[in-house]
């Protein structure tokens, strides 16, 4: 018990809660597992995907040592840099498969959408945190402003998946501060309102396209619906026990497209069937209860509100990639968290974990 105690000890004093650390590591070891049988067991993929988890792990640490207080003060000045940045990037930005999403800084490519999934509640939970709890309508108008310029910067890329993650990052800030349920229910049918003119004006060609596949893939079945129908087949092909690992015929005979990056899911349902899954999504709902936890004993306004958001956008990564794999949401580029092969969405998941773990152990610090 004293030794258990001392490790406990050695992980309170860097910062790290050593219950989510675990729990992080096991999901990122299943991802690991699954990931060498979508990659085609290709030891330079995993040599890859390592690093860039090593990368994320060091974040992690890094902002676990930032205290709630320090990064209330800095969310302006980080929301404002990465309005900048998404400007730049419409302007001078690198095009690739025609999107403008990143800019080329020499040594590497920095995509500032990611970076904003945390800029935007942090700003969005800073503004709300210097007023009345709940806010006023005016507040709270105010708050939907400052998300809507990012929103819209990063539709224009255009990059779909991430303006809807940025966008319910933003929300769930101010959903959390306390809104009634009648500007709930009016923002609602204002966005039910509002989708007509959006199909019509702001989606482009690509993207109501896959709204019409998922809606019936069978249309275009070696076209638009390809990739939902093999992905289907894979899941259902799965049964209650897969059919083992390295054994998935829609991965290993390359019939399901993307299947180490956004398809990843339908990879581990083939191979592992549903009781993998349920094994799955129970460690994702452990670190999300996990997060819940945390975000509920957090000392002070803003970290409650922002602790909310980084837990409640990590479950929207995993129902949107879920959902669109699964036939159900349409394709957005969403990844499976800490499963997909990928950098930039790892490092920004990661870092929002350091944020929770920063959120708990300065409120230990303050509690002494």
């Amino acid at each position: 018990m004293a030794n258990r105690s001392s490790q406990q000890g050695l992980f309170f004093r860097i910062h790290i809660d050593l219950t989510l650390l675990l729990a992080l590591l096991a999901l990122i070891a299943a991802g690991q597992v699954i990931l060498y049988s979508a990659g085609g067991e290709n030891i330079a993929l995993m040599q890859r995907q390592w690093i860039r988890l090593g990368v994320a792990f060091a974040v992690m640490l890094a902002i676990a040592q930032i205290s709630p207080d320090t990064m209330r003060r800095w969310s302006p000045v980080l929301f404002i840099f990465g309005t900048i940045m998404l400007i730049a990037v419409l302007l001078v930005g690198t095009k690739a498969l025609g999107a403008r999403r990143w800019l080329d800084l020499g040594l590497f490519r920095f995509q500032p959408s990611e970076m904003m999934k945390l800029a935007v509640p942090m700003m969005i939970a800073w503004f709300l945190s210097a007023g009345n709890i709940p806010p006023g309508n005016r507040r709270i108008f105010a708050a939907l402003a400052i998300l809507i310029v990012p929103v819209l910067l990063i539709a224009k890329q255009p990059d779909l998946g991430t303006s809807l993650l940025v966008s319910s990052a933003g929300l769930f800030v101010i959903f959390m501060s306390g809104v009634s349920w009648r500007l709930i229910l009016g923002f609602i049918i204002a966005g039910i309102s509002f989708t007509v003119p959006m199909w019509l004006f702001l989606m482009r060609d690509y993207q109501r396209q896959r709204v019409l596949t998922m809606l019936n893939p069978e249309s275009d079945p070696l076209g638009s619906g390809y990739h939902i129908i093999q992905s289907k087949i894979a899941i259902g092909s799965g049964g209650s026990f897969g059919k083992g690992w390295l054994n998935g015929t829609q991965s290993h005979l390359e019939f399901l497209p993307e299947r180490h990056t956004d398809f990843i899911f339908s990879v581990f349902a083939e191979e592992f069937g549903f009781s993998g899954v349920l094994i799955l999504l129970t460690l994702y709902m452990f670190i999300i209860f996990r997060g819940i936890y945390i975000t509920t004993h957090a000392h002070g306004t803003y970290a409650r509100l922002l602790g909310a958001s980084v837990i409640l956008t990590f479950l929207i990564y995993i129902f949107v990639n879920i959902g669109m794999v699964s036939g159900i949401l349409p394709v957005v580029g969403v990844p499976l968290p800490l499963v997909s092969y990928g950098g930039t969405s790892i490092v920004t998941l990661m870092a929002g974990f350091g944020i929770l773990m920063a959120i708990h152990t300065h409120r230990k610090l303050l509690a002494h």
